[in-house]
C-alpha cells in the first residue's frame, strides 16, 4: 500500500550504545564481518517480529545451501535489519531518485557546469545538497549527523519548490546524469585494453587490495549503501519535522566529529583538502611504464625483475584518503587498513634534484601498503618511503599543500634521534634534562624551534622508535626505555608500549658494534669490598658476566604475543630449539617493554615529596623491643659454688654457680634457651645471682643483642653482639652453657689503619666454635644508635652485690625525666594550701623563678584574637564548557599550604613554682606541679595580626603583665629573653651565638591595644648589673644566672674540623658546616666542571678536584700526593670531617645485573664513598640522601652502609629530617647517616626550630617491619613560626619570562627577618642570579591563564583559543570520547580525549596539540592522581615543594610557577628556598645554576649544629 511503513519498536539507549560500540569494533578491525552480523542479529533477536524472523531463517537456509555467498548473505541481513530499524517508504520520492543517481555519478554537478553556460538555481541547490551528502556520509557516524541531515532536508525542500517553477530543468539534470556513466564506462573499457601492462605487475606481491580491484563495482556498491541510509534518515526526519513544535531549547554541546577514514576532526581549521591532480597526470601502473624511469639499458644478461618491486623517487607529492582529505601517513592509519592514496611526480631512483622537471606526473597512486624509514642520509634528514602493490617510492619534496604534514614527520623523526642519542649517553638524566635537550637542540632546516609540546605531541612515535632501537640491543645491554627520562615521558604522555610495528619496515644498516666506554670502576678498600662483594660481583674489581634473573612478560602487549624467532642466543638455549634450557630467558623479540619499565620503576629511588600522608601517623610510637621468651631446660644441673657473699634476710647472693660442667661467675655470659626452638639461643651477662626464700636459683640477666635483632638484620656479622639497656630477673634453670663474649677494643692507631690490605688483622675470633662472640658497640633499639659501650659503674659498697649497669643507666634516665623541686620559698602567710619552690629540674634543665620557658601552644590563649585571614577558598561556579577540567579538583587540600600548620610554642616568664599542699605527706606530687607565668606576645599575637609577624624579627617578643597558671607538664624547654638595650653589639650576632634566644623592645597592653615602654623591672632582664635578691624569686638572681649561661655559650671555643666534601656540587653541605663554625672547607671533589667552578668562587681557599672520585682515591691509595694537575691530595690523618651525598639512582645490584657499564659505575658510588671513609678514618662522617634511601631495596642499602661503618669501628645512626623544620620555606625530607670515630661523641639529631605542615612531618622509618624514630621530640610545635614563600622572596624585583640579566638592583629593602638574614650583614646593592628559564610561547600562555588563587594548577586552565606571543593561535581541546570513570559534565559534555577513556586501546589519531589545556594531562590524569600540581602556582603563605634541578611546569615537580608573576621560579628564588645566602655565587648557564641549587645548604645551617646535643663540647673539639 503506498505510504505504508513497517512499525519499528522503541530501541533503548543501551541497545543504541551497544550497536554503536559494535560498529566501532568493525571499523577498528576488532571483529570480523561475520562476527559483526552474528552479534548484531543476537542483539535484535528479542525485538524482531515473527515475519522478520522467518525471513532471516530463509536467508540462513540460502547460505547453507550455497545459494548465497558470504557477501550476499551479509547484504541480505543488512537489508532486513535496516528495513526493520529504518523503514523505507513504499513510494520513493523524486529526491531519493536524484540522490541515487548522484551516488552513481560522482561528477554530475561538475559535468553539468562544464556543459552548460548557465546553471539554474535548482542545479546549484542539487550541487550544494550533494556536497553536504558526500561529506557527511563519508566522514560522520550516524549518531552525529542530525545537524547535517537537517541541512539536507532544507536543501531538498527548496529544490523541490524551485523545480516546480522551472519547467524541464529536472529532466535536463537527469539527462546530463545519464550521459556521464557512459563516459565512465568508456574509460573503463579503454583501461581494459592494456593487458600487457597489467601483466607486468601480475607477479608483484600485493599486500593490499589494488586500485584495479576497486573498479570491479564492489567499491561503488559499498559507497552507495550509506547514501541510501541517509535518504531514509532524510525522509524520516522530514516526517518528524512536520509534526514537531518549534521550541527555544538550549542545544546540548555536540562532540567534534571525525572523518571515518583519516580520523581528523572535521571542524579542525587545519584540515586541508587535496587540491587535485594536473590534467596530464597518469595512473600509477601507466606512469611506471615510462622509459624515463627505467634503470636498465637492455644489455643486462640477468635481471631478476620479479625479485622485488622497482624503486623510484617521488617529489611534489601529497597523501590523502578517499575523501581527499590530506592526512599524515605515520599515525597508524595504514596499519589499520585505511586506504591512503598519493599523487606526485615520479622520478628515477638515481635522481637527486627534487624539481618537477624530468618527472612523470601520476595521480591516485596506491593505496599505500606500508611506509618505512631508512635512517639518515648522512645529514639531518631521514629517508622516508612508501610501498604500493606496484613499486616503492623514496620521498623527496612534498607539495606546498602537504608540506606541513611532512614538516611534522621530519620533526618527529628528528626528536626521536635526539631522544635516543640523549638517553644513550645520559642514562641518569631526568625528564627535565630531556626537555632542556629538546629545547636547546638545533632543529632541521625549515622547522621551528622544538618545545616540550613537540615531544609530547610525537611521544608515541618517539617511544616506538626507542623500542625499535632497543630491539637491536645486545643481551647484556640495558634498554633505553628503562631510563628515567623515557619512563617519565611514557607516564606523562600515556604511551602504549609493545605495539606491533611489523608493517613499518625499518631499513637500517646492520648495527655497528660500538666499543663501550670504559667507565671507571669503583675504587674500594678491601674492607668495603669484602662486605659488598657478594652483591657487586664482577663490577667492583673486574668485569664479569653475571647472569640476570628470568625476564618476565606481561602477556598482554603485542611484543609478548609474538612467536620465538629461533635464532637469537636465548632461543638457541631453549629445549624446543635443541638447547639445554639453562638460561631461561625470553626471545629477544619478546622483550616485554611493559615489564622492563615496571622493573625499572621498582629499581628507581625517587625523590619523595608526598604530603598526602595522614598526619596522625606522625606521633605513632616506635615498635617496642621484643621481649625474651625463654624456656626451662630440665636437663640443666645447677649448684652454687662458694659461700654466700651477702644475705639481706630475703635473698642470699652468690658469686659463682656450676651450670652442668661450666663454672659461671658474676660478670660471665651464658646461653639461655628460647621458647621457640628455631630462634638462636639468647645470650646474657650474669649481673648477680641469688637464692630466693623458696630456694629457687635466680640471676639478673643483662641481655646482649644479636646483630640480626638490630637494624642491620641479615647483613650483620653472625659473631658480633651488641650491648643493650635490657635486663631482667630470670631463673638459672633456663641457662644452657657458658658463653665467651670478648670486648673488641679500638686499636691505638685505629685512624691510620684505613685501607689496609689485611683488614681482618684486628679480628678477635679466629675460629667459630659456636660459643665465642665479640662486641664493640652498644645498641639503642628505639633510635637505632650504635655507640661505644658505656663505662663500667663503680657501685657503692652496700650495693656491690647487686650491681647492674643496665639498671643503673635506666634509673638515671627515669630520674632525669622526673621533675625534682628545689628548696621551698616563703610566701605571704595569707596564701594557704600551696607550697612554693625556688626551682624545679627536669631532663637536666634547671627552671628557676625569673627564667623563661617554652610552653605548649594550648597552655594559654591570648586576649587578642586577630584575624588570621585563613581563606576558605570556596569553589566558584565555573562554566563547565570553558573550565572543562575543574571537576578533577575534588579535594579541599591545597598542596604547599600552611593552613593546618601548628602554632609555635608559647613563651612565658616564670613568676612562681608551686603545688598543692598535702597535709598527710611531705612528698611532692610532681604531677600537680604548676607554674605561674607572665605571657610574652609575638607580633602576630597582637591586634596587628599575621602581617606584623612578617615585618618583625622572629626572635622579637612583647612584654606583658598578663599572668596565667599552667601545668609544669606543658613546659617544653628553656629559653632566654633579654631587653634589647642590654644586648651589646649587633642583634643578629647575639641571636646566632646561641640557641633559644629572644629579645623585646616594647611592652604590649592587650586591653588598650597599645605598645608601651617596658616597666623598669622588665628593662633589667639580661642586664649585667649585680642584683640584691637572695633567692626570693624577685630580683636578678635568675637574671644573673641567665647572663652567665649566655656568656658561657659565647665563650665556647670550637676548633674547626678539616672537611673533605665528596660529590660537593657547588658546596652547599660544606658551606653549612662552615657557617655553623664547625668545619673548614679544605677539599672538595665534584666531577661537573660548572659546579666545581661555583665551589671555587665561594671557597677560594679550598682545593677543588674536578675529577672522578674513584680515580682520586686510587691515586691516594697508590701513594700519590698530587693529582694530574699538581694539586695536593689529602693524606691519612688530614681529613677530620667527611660529608657528601653519593648518587644511588638505579641501585639494583641486589636483584639483577642487567644495566649497562655506566649504570654500574653509577651504582658503585656509594661503595666508593664508604671506601673514602674507611681510608681516611675521619672523626665524623655524614651521608645525606633522599628520604627513600632508608627504605630502598628493602632497606638493604641502608643496612650495608651501617654494616660497613660498624666494621670500621664507627659509632653510627640514621634518621630522617624535614628541611622546613630548620628555617627554609620548603618541604624536603632527607635521610642522614651520622658516624663518629671511637671515643668521640655521636651527635643526636637537632630538634626542629620551626613549625611545619603536619602532613610533611612523617619522619619515622620502617625497616623489616620495625618502626624507628629519631631522637626528635618537637613534633607538634617548635620555637618559631614556619617560613613561607612570602618570607623568602617577596622583596625580589619583578622579572619577566626568560629574564637573563645576571646582575640587577634589589630596588628596595628586605621585608622579612628571613630576607634580612639571607641578604647578609654587608650592604649588597647587587642582586645576582635572579634569572629564569625562557619558556615557549605556548607554555607562557598557559602560565598566564593559571589563576593566582592558592592551589591553582593546570586543571584551572580555560578551554579556549588564545593568540600566542609568537603570532600563532592555540586550539580548543576537543572531548570526543565518553570517560567511563568521570562520566559526563552536567551539561552533557563528554570528558574523554582518547579512546582509552572508554576502555579501548589508545588511538594515535586522538592526539591533539597546540591546545591551552595540554592533551596529555586529561589523557593520563585518571592514572596519576589527575596530575595534581602540574603548572601549579606557589602560594605566598605556603611553602615550596622539593626543589628540583630544572623547574618545568610538567616535570616531576610541576609546582614551579611564581605566586603572582607569569613565569617559573628564578635561580635566586630556588636558592633562597634552599637557604643559600644572596652572596652565594653560581656558575654556568641557567640549567647549571639550577642544578647547583639542588645541593643541600639547609642541612647544616648555623642553627642545625648549634643544638646543645651536637655542640663542640660534646664533640670534644674546644681548644684546651
Amino acid at each position: 500500500m503506498p505510504g505504508c511503513k513497517i512499525q519499528s519498536p522503541d530501541i533503548s539507549n543501551d541497545l543504541q550504545e551497544r550497536l554503536k560500540e559494535l560498529d566501532e569494533e568493525l571499523e577498528d578491525g576488532d571483529v570480523t564481518e561475520k562476527g559483526y552480523w552474528k552479534k548484531k542479529c543476537k542483539l535484535f533477536d528479542p525485538l524482531l517480529s515473527d515475519d522478520v524472523k522467518e525471513k532471516l531463517r530463509g536467508v540462513n537456509s540460502d547460505l547453507k545451501d550455497g545459494v548465497l555467498t558470504d557477501k550476499g548473505y551479509f547484504k541480505q541481513l543488512d537489508k532486513l535489519l535496516n528495513q526493520f530499524v529504518k523503514p523505507e517508504p513504499t513510494e520513493a520520492g523524486k529526491f531519493k531518485q536524484i540522490d541515487s543517481d548522484d551516488s552513481e555519478n560522482g561528477d554530475a554537478c561538475e559535468g553539468n557546469e562544464a556543459q552548460s553556460n548557465g546553471i539554474t538555481e535548482s542545479e546549484k541547490l542539487h550541487c550544494a545538497r550533494k556536497h553536504a551528502d558526500v561529506v557527511s556520509m563519508n566522514c560522520m557516524s550516524s549518531t552525529d549527523l542530525h545537524t547535517t541531515i537537517m541541512l539536507i532536508i532544507f536543501l531538498s525542500l527548496k529544490t523541490e519548490a524551485v523545480e516546480k517553477k522551472e519547467n524541464g530543468s529536472t529532466e535536463k539534470i537527469g539527462d546530463n546524469k545519464e550521459s556521464l556513466p557512459s563516459e565512465k564506462g568508456k574509460k573503463k573499457k579503454t583501461e581494459d585494453k592494456q593487458p600487457k601492462i597489467l601483466a607486468m605487475f601480475s607477479r608483484t606481491p600485493g599486500k593490499r587490495k589494488s586500485l584495479a580491484g576497486d573498479e570491479n563495482g564492489d567499491g561503488d556498491k559499498n559507497a552507495k549503501k550509506p547514501k541510501i541510509e541517509v535518504v531514509q534518515d532524510e525522509k524520516r526526519a522530514e516526517d518528524k519535522t512536520e509534526e514537531m513544535e518549534i521550541t527555544s531549547v538550549k542545544p546540548l554541546p555536540l562532540p567534534s566529529t571525525k572523518c571515518k577514514e583519516c580520523k581528523q576532526l572535521l571542524d579542525d581549521p587545519d584540515l586541508r583538502m587535496f587540491p587535485g591532480d594536473p590534467d596530464e597526470s597518469l595512473e600509477e601502473f601507466i606512469a611506471l611504464t615510462d622509459p624515463k624511469l627505467s634503470v636498465f639499458t637492455g644489455d643486462e644478461e640477468d635481471v631478476n625483475s620479479y625479485d622485488e618491486r622497482p624503486q623510484h623517487k617521488l617529489t611534489n607529492f601529497s597523501v590523502y584518503d578517499k575523501n581527499t582529505h590530506l592526512c599524515p601517513f605515520d599515525t597508524g592509519l595504514i596499519e589499520k587498513n585505511i586506504e591512503l592514496y598519493f599523487s606526485g611526480i615520479i622520478k628515477p631512483i638515481y635522481e637527486e634534484n627534487p624539481s618537477l622537471e624530468g618527472g612523470i606526473p601520476a595521480k591516485k597512486m596506491g593505496p599505500i601498503n606500508e611506509w618505512w624509514t631508512a635512517g639518515f642520509d648522512g645529514g639531518e634528514n631521514a629517508l622516508i618511503g612508501f610501498s604500493t602493490a606496484y613499486a616503492e617510492y623514496i620521498l623527496m619534496k612534498p607539495s606546498e599543500a602537504f608540506t606541513p604534514y611532512m614538516d611534522t614527520m621530519r620533526e618527529k623523526i628528528h626528536i626521536s634521534k635526539v631522544v635516543i642519542e640523549f638517553a644513550q649517553n645520559n642514562q641518569e638524566a631526568t625528564y627535565e634534562d630531556l626537555i632542556n635537550k629538546i629545547q636547546t637542540s638545533v632543529p632541521p632546516q625549515g622547522l621551528a624551534s622544538l618545545t616540550e609540546d613537540s615531544l609530547l605531541r610525537h611521544s608515541q612515535f618517539v617511544i616506538d622508535q626507542v623500542q625499535s632501537y632497543d630491539e637491536a640491543a645486545d643481551d647484556d645491554e640495558g634498554l633505553l626505555i628503562t631510563t628515567s627520562c623515557v619512563r617519565a615521558l611514557i607516564k606523562l604522555a600515556g604511551v602504549t608500549l609493545g605495539k606491533r610495528r611489523a608493517l613499518r619496515k625499518e631499513l637500517r644498516k646492520p648495527k655497528e658494534k660500538k666499543s663501550k666506554p670504559e667507565f671507571v670502576l669503583a675504587t674500594t678498600t678491601e674492607l668495603v669490598s669484602g662486605i659488598f662483594d657478594s652483591l657487586f660481583q664482577g663490577q667492583l674489581d673486574e668485569k664479569g658476566d653475571a647472569k640476570g634473573t628470568k625476564r618476565r612478560r606481561c602477556g598482554i602487549c603485542e611484543t609478548c604475543q609474538q612467536p620465538d624467532c629461533g635464532k637469537c642466543s636465548a632461543c638457541k638455549d631453549m629445549v624446543k630449539f635443541g638447547g639445554k634450557g639453562t638460561a631461561k630467558q625470553a626471545c629477544v623479540n619478546r622483550r616485554c617493554p611493559n615489564m622492563a619499565v615496571k622493573a625499572a620503576d621498582d629499581d628507581d629511588i625517587l625523590e619523595e615529596d608526598n604530603d598526602e600522608k595522614d598526619s596522625s601517623l606522625v606521633n605513632e610510637p616506635p615498635t617496642p623491643t621484643k621481649r625474651h621468651k625463654i624456656s626451662v631446660n630440665e636437663k640443666t644441673k645447677l649448684e652454687w659454688i662458694g659461700d654466700v657473699i651477702k644475705d639481706d634476710g630475703k635473698k642470699k647472693y652468690y658469686a659463682a654457680v656450676a651450670i652442668n660442667d661450666d663454672e659461671v661467675h658474676v660478670g660471665d655470659c651464658v646461653a639461655v634457651k628460647p621458647e621457640d626452638p628455631s630462634t638462636p639461643v639468647y645470650i646474657a651477662r650474669v649481673a648477680y645471682m641469688w637464692e630466693s626464700p623458696s630456694h629457687r636459683m635466680m640471676f639478673h640477666a643483662h641481655w646482649f643483642c644479636r646483630g640480626t635483632d638490630t637494624v642491620l638484620g641479615e647483613t650483620a656479622d653472625p659473631l658480633e653482639l651488641f650491648m643493650a639497656d635490657d635486663c631482667e630477673d630470670s631463673s638459672l634453670d633456663v641457662t644452657l652453657y657458658k658463653i665467651n663474649v670478648i670486648y673488641k677494643k679500638p686499636l691505638p692507631d685505629w685512624s691510620m689503619l684505613g685501607g689496609i690490605t689485611d683488614y681482618n688483622s684486628d679480628k678477635v675470633i679466629h675460629e667459630d666454635d659456636g660459643k665465642t662472640f665479640f662486641y664493640q658497640k652498644s645498641y639503642d633499639h628505639e633510635y637505632a644508635r650504635f655507640e661505644d659501650p658505656p663505662a663500667e659503674i663503680v657501685a657503692e659498697p652496700h650495693l656491690k652485690h647487686r650491681s647492674c649497669l643496665s639498671c643503673h643507666r635506666l634509673n638515671n634516665v627515669r630520674k632525669k625525666e622526673t621533675p625534682v623541686v628545689g628548696e621551698e620559698v616563703e610566701k605571704d602567710p595569707s596564701v594557704s594550701g600551696r607550697v612554693y619552690y625556688g626551682s624545679v629540674t627536669r631532663d637536666g634543665v634547671d627552671y628557676r623563678v625569673g627564667d623563661c620557658c617554652y610552653l605548649q601552644p594550648d597552655a594559654f590563649n591570648f586576649n587578642i584574637k586577630p584575624d588570621h585571614k585563613k581563606q576558605k577558598h570556596e569553589r566558584r561556579e565555573l562554566e563547565e564548557d570553558v573550565y572543562t577540567e575543574a571537576y578533577r579538583k575534588s579535594s579541599d587540600y591545597i598542596k604547599g599550604s600552611n593552613e593546618q600548620v601548628p602554632q609555635p610554642f608559647r613563651i612565658g616568664r616564670i613568676k612562681e613554682i608551686f603545688c598543692k599542699k598535702n597535709p598527710d605527706s611531705k612528698i611532692v606530687n610532681v604531677s600537680e606541679l604548676q607554674l605561674r607565668v607572665a605571657k610574652f606576645y609575638r607580633a602576630e599575637n597582637t591586634h596587628k595580626g599575621v602581617q606584623a609577624g612578617y615585618n618583625t624579627d622572629l626572635n622579637m617578643l612583647y612584654w606583658t603583665d598578663e599572668e596565667v597558671n599552667v601545668s609544669f607538664r606543658r613546659v617544653r624547654g628553656k629559653c632566654h629573653v633579654v631587653f634589647s638595650d642590654n644586648i651589646t653589639g649587633n642583634y643578629d650576632d647575639y641571636l646566632l651565638k646561641g640557641p633559644d634566644r629572644f629579645y623585646f623592645t616594647e611592652a604590649y597592653d592587650s586591653s588598650s591595644r597599645t605598645f608601651e615602654e617596658p616597666p623598669s623591672k622588665a628593662q633589667l632582664m639580661g642586664s649585667k648589673g649585680k642584683g640584691k635578691g637572695k633567692g626570693k624569686g624577685k630580683g636578678k638572681v635568675s637574671t644573673e644566672k641567665e647572663v652567665e649561661e649566655c656568656k658561657e655559650e659565647e665563650n665556647i671555643e670550637i676548633r674547626r674540623l678539616r672537611c673533605l666534601d665528596v660529590f660537593s656540587g657547588c658546596g652547599g653541605l660544606s658551606e653549612g658546616f662552615h657557617q655553623a663554625g664547625m668545619a673548614e672547607s679544605r677539599w672538595a671533589i665534584e666531577k661537573e666542571e660548572p659546579a666545581g667552578q661555583a665551589y671555587r668562587l665561594n671557597n677560594p681557599g679550598s682545593i677543588v678536584f674536578t675529577d672522578d672520585c674513584n680515580l682520586l682515591l686510587k691515586l691516594v691509595m697508590d701513594g700519590e700526593t698530587t693529582d694530574g694537575l699538581g694539586q695536593r691530595l689529602p693524606q691519612k690523618g688530614d681529613v677530620e670531617l667527611l660529608c657528601g651525598g653519593p648518587p644511588c639512582q638505579g641501585f639494583s645490584g641486589m636483584n639483577r645485573f642487567n644495566h649497562r657499564e655506566y649504570s654500574k659505575f653509577k651504582n658503585s658510588l656509594i661503595v666508593s664513598y664508604l671506601s673514602y671513609c674507611d681510608y681516611y678514618r675521619p672523626k665524623f662522617f655524614l651521608l645525606e640522601n633522599v628520604r627513600n634511601f632508608v627504605s630502598f631495596k628493602r632497606s638493604m642499602v641502608l643496612k650495608l652502609a651501617l654494616r660497613c661503618l660498624i666494621r670500621m669501628g664507627y659509632q653510627c645512626t640514621f634518621g630522617v629530617l624535614q628541611a622546613g623544620s630548620y628555617g627554609v620555606p620548603q618541604t624536603r625530607r632527607r635521610a642522614i647517616i651520622l658516624a663518629a670515630a671511637p671515643g668521640e661523641k655521636l651527635p643526636f639529631y637537632p630538634e626542629p626550630l620551626h613549625v611545619f605542615a603536619p602532613r610533611a612531618m612523617q619522619l619515622s622509618v620502617v625497616v623489616d617491619e620495625t618502626k624507628f624514630n629519631s631522637n626528635i621530640t618537637r613534633v607538634d610545635s617548635a620555637p618559631f613560626r614556619t617560613i613561607t614563600v612570602r618570607d623568602a622572596m617577596s622583596d625580589l624585583p619583578e622579572i619577566r619570562n626568560g629574564a637573563k640579566t645576571d646582575e640587577i638592583s634589589y630596588k628596595g629593602d628586605a621585608h622579612t627577618h628571613f630576607q634580612r638574614m639571607i641578604r647578609g650583614k654587608q650592604h649588597q646593592p647587587i642582586l645576582r642570579d635572579h634569572i629564569c628559564k625562557d619558556m615557549s610561547a605556548l607554555v607562557h600562555a598557559r602560565m598566564q591563564h593559571i589563576p593566582l588563587a592558592p592551589g591553582s594548577d593546570w586543571r584551572d586552565l580555560p578551554n579556549m583559543e588564545v593568540r600566542l606571543s609568537d603570532g600563532n593561535k592555540t586550539k580548543k581541546l576537543h572531548y570526543t570520547h565518553h570517560d567511563k570513570r568521570n562520566g559526563k559534565a552536567s551539561n552533557g559534555q563528554l570528558r574523554g580525549v582518547c579512546s582509552c577513556a572508554e576502555g579501548r586501546q589508545c588511538d594515535p589519531m586522538d592526539r591533539q596539540f597546540g591546545t591551552l589545556i595540554p592533551w596529555c594531562l586529561p589523557h593520563t590524569g585518571n592514572r596519576h592522581n589527575h596530575w595534581a600540581g602540574l603548572y601549579g602556582r606557589l602560594q605566598w603563605d605556603g611553602f615550596f615543594s622539593t626543589t628540583v634541578t630544572n623547574p618545568e611546569p610538567m616535570g616531576k615537580q610541576g609546582r614551579v610557577l611564581h605566586a603572582e608573576q607569569h613565569r617559573v621560579v628564578s635561580v635566586r628564588e630556588c636558592a633562597r628556598s634552599q637557604g643559600f645566602p644572596d652572596t652565594y655565587r653560581f656558575f654556568g648557564n641557567i640549567l647549571d645554576r639550577h642544578r647547583q641549587n639542588f645541593f643541600r645548604y639547609w642541612l647544616i645551617r648555623s642553627d642545625f649544629w648549634r643544638d646543645d646535643t651536637i655542640s663542640g663540647r660534646e664533640m670534644g673539639l674546644e681548644d684546651k
